[in-house]
């Protein structure tokens, strides 16, 4: 077996390995605490729903060790065991070659992973989602979201792949850096897209009618040197009861868009308050920040794609027998989250450090307590467990455990920060 097989193969029963033990941990922990509400939060979340959070908590984490013992095994299959081979076989024998044949090669995988996934995307929708009372999905919607992102995925997709495989072909051995470039300049252009023409597809944007909430949020922004091309509500509600904020779009073709759900649920200051903090991410230059590091990334993951391309034991490790530019490319975008995933503590504590920063400028240009309040409010209607595994919340948790945010919100309130 050669060496670079094996280090591959004992990467993913390392990753799989370490994400069940995190899973059962977080599972255990919720479960320990399922049956005493967190002395902080006993005044404003009822017994019944923080035991609804543990046990919602465990159903996903007895639905994710099937998720990941399933994307280990069909990993597996399309690279050592010959998946991507035989693909590839097939496209060849019916005449393709060059980047259409790359193309056939890649959309059948991305189709297969895809398929093999729809169980369980179902069954966490209809099974776990509706069990516990957040899925608003029809079937019929269910399955028109579904074909709208597939046709989606081929629309915005296919041509991308066309061009990079294209690139690869022809540009020379410094091809990774005219794909750079394109794939930066795919992502700006999808980024601009998605407020106006694609999230549009999936979901109805209306103005704020809230004529006083308007006017809270015009003034939060003025205070805060912000502008926007306008506030808008999604329908939300349409798929889940979950609730949320974002912005999207860049420049001067920002929006900010609240889940109807979110609006119902929260009062003027808390609102004030939560979208505070999203515009403090946007001020301490957060966005700008990840923007940089996704590029630089992109850039270096690509120079080594186009060092791995030339280099025959990278396909032969990986089991593909015949070398080409689609299969170079199919190879690492497999291979490489088995071994980034172990750089996932570090991501994770660099987001929540971002948290706490936006969170301090939320305080500083609104009200701390009424971001807390917000922030028990959603909590406690999205099932979220206040009593996280400490080494599982470490790794994964893109935001702060909710007893040391809501502490140090608290802390802002009584130091007037």
């Amino acid at each position: 077996m050669h060496w670079l097989t094996s280090l591959f193969v004992i990467a993913v029963c390392a990753s799989v390995g370490v994400r069940l033990w995190l899973t059962l941990r977080q599972v255990a922990a919720v479960r320990a605490h399922r049956d005493r509400v967190p002395l902080p939060f006993a005044g404003a979340i009822p017994i019944e729903d923080h035991r609804k959070a543990a046990d919602y908590t465990a159903a996903h984490g007895r639905l994710s060790i099937i998720d990941t013992l399933l994307d280990a095994g069909v990993l597996l299959a399309l690279t050592v065991g010959g998946g991507i081979a035989a693909l590839d076989r097939f496209w060849r024998a019916a005449g393709l070659e060059g980047p259409t044949l790359g193309v056939a090669v890649i959309v059948a995988v991305l189709l297969l992973t895809t398929l093999v996934s729809l169980p369980l995307s179902i069954w966490r929708t209809f099974g776990v989602e509706s069990q516990f009372g957040f899925n608003r999905t029809t079937p019929a919607l269910f399955a028109l979201d579904f074909v709208k992102s597939l046709l989606l995925g081929a629309a915005l997709g296919i041509p991308l792949l066309y061009v990079v495989l294209y690139t690869m072909w022809h540009a020379g051995q410094w091809w990774w850096l005219a794909a750079w470039g394109v794939w930066v300049a795919f992502t700006l252009l999808v980024t601009w897209a998605w407020p106006v023409f694609i999230a549009p597809l999936f979901n109805r944007f209306a103005p704020l009618e809230d004529e006083t909430l308007r006017a809270r949020i015009e003034g939060l922004l003025e205070r805060c040197g912000f502008t926007s091309r306008g506030v808008f509500v999604v329908d939300g509600s349409r798929r889940s009861t979950h609730g949320n904020a974002y912005f999207t779009g860049f420049g001067r073709h920002k929006r900010i868009v609240f889940f109807d759900t979110l609006l119902e649920r929260l009062g003027h200051p808390e609102v004030e308050a939560v979208l505070a903090h999203e515009l403090g991410h946007l001020r301490l230059h957060h966005v700008r920040q990840r923007l940089i590091v996704m590029l630089v990334g992109g850039l270096l993951a690509l120079a080594l794609l186009g060092w791995l391309a030339r280099q025959p034991q990278f396909y032969a490790a990986l089991g593909v027998d015949t070398p080409s530019p689609h299969a170079a490319l199919l190879l690492f975008l497999l291979a490489t989250p088995v071994f980034t995933y172990f750089l996932t503590p570090l991501a994770a504590w660099w987001s929540r450090r971002h948290e706490f920063e936006a969170d301090r400028f939320a305080a500083s240009h609104a009200d701390a307590d009424a971001l807390a309040e917000a922030l028990v409010s959603l909590y406690r209607d999205n099932a979220t467990t206040l009593t996280p595994d400490r080494v599982h919340s470490a790794f994964y948790d893109s935001h702060p455990p909710a007893l040391v945010r809501i502490g140090r919100l608290r802390a802002l309130a009584r130091a007037g920060t």
